[in-house]
């Protein structure tokens, strides 16, 4: 994987970028980054690019003072598409990535050929209890050590994934941008900055968005409940696809399910009328 950075209207806007061809857009989700679709990116038959929401990741310190609510993401993301160049892609969402992926398909549906998502925030599904705990108590939890915000961090991870090994690798993965940018703080700003409201405002225009769905899910997701992911497929007019025992973060666990998906909405844009094909099957 490849990172790019370029100046978004003044600032610095990061992705990673892997492969050729038709282009696949993926938004991770918290306490993530662009570095949660390692895995799956490789496995993609096409030019997958993961955006790095601003206040994420590398970007933490460039979210100080910004909206990092979803809707907010879900604009940045079609003017990012705009500077970019990229023109239909399939766009991937997981947890708040899935939120931002459906408000940025429900604002411009004819910017993207088709959507992917896979145990995402939706509806009223968020944010969950330890979210909402950590919203009340920001104005304190903002100051505590990383040594006490820590075992948190890994008690979340490690419940949120079914193979322990991708457990332990993420956690060194995304703890590092904490670190390096003020554990406490940081997410403290991001949870702070989430509502609900965003995926509510948007929900009743699923079922006419007519895009071309899939929707895979961990059926064992402590965090978002199978109950919506089956929500989501049937306004979507697809099928759900459950990954039996699989938790939340499916893009670590389950890559080679996540990308199939991708793959398969990739295959049936290609083939449609009007377009050409931009890989080898």
């Amino acid at each position: 994987m490849h990172l790019h950075e370029e100046l978004l209207d003044g600032e610095p806007v990061r992705w990673f970028e892997h492969g050729d061809g038709a282009p696949v857009v993926l938004v991770h989700g918290i306490p993530t980054s662009p570095r949660l679709w390692r895995h799956v990116m490789p496995l993609v038959r096409g030019r997958s690019l993961a955006l790095e929401m601003v206040g994420y990741g590398s970007s933490i310190p460039d979210g100080e003072g910004h909206d990092l609510g979803l809707a907010a993401q879900a604009d940045r993301l079609l003017r990012w598409l705009d500077m970019v160049g990229v023109e239909a892609p399939v766009l991937v969402g997981h947890d708040l990535g899935g939120g931002v992926a459906q408000i940025a398909a429900v604002r411009a549906p004819g910017r993207f050929s088709g959507l992917v998502l896979t145990n995402a925030v939706s509806y009223d599904s968020w944010p969950i209890p330890s979210v909402k705990a950590m919203q009340r108590g920001a104005p304190v939890l903002r100051y505590l050590p990383e040594t006490v915000l820590y075992p948190s961090f890994v008690q979340l991870i490690h419940r949120g994934h079914d193979d322990r090994a991708r457990a332990l690798e993420s956690i060194g993965v995304h703890w590092q941008h904490y670190v390096a940018h003020g554990a406490a703080r940081s997410l403290m700003r991001q949870v702070s900055a989430l509502r609900v409201e965003d995926t509510i405002a948007i929900s009743d225009q699923l079922p006419s968005l007519g895009l071309p769905a899939r929707v895979v899910w961990g059926d064992a997701d402590q965090f978002q409940k199978i109950e919506y992911g089956r929500r989501l497929a049937a306004d979507l007019g697809t099928t759900l696809q459950p990954i039996p025992g699989g938790k939340h973060f499916t893009p670590e666990d389950h890559p080679e399910v996540v990308a199939a998906a991708v793959n398969e909405l990739l295959k049936a844009t290609d083939a449609a009328p009007g377009r050409e094909r931009s890989d080898e099957e």
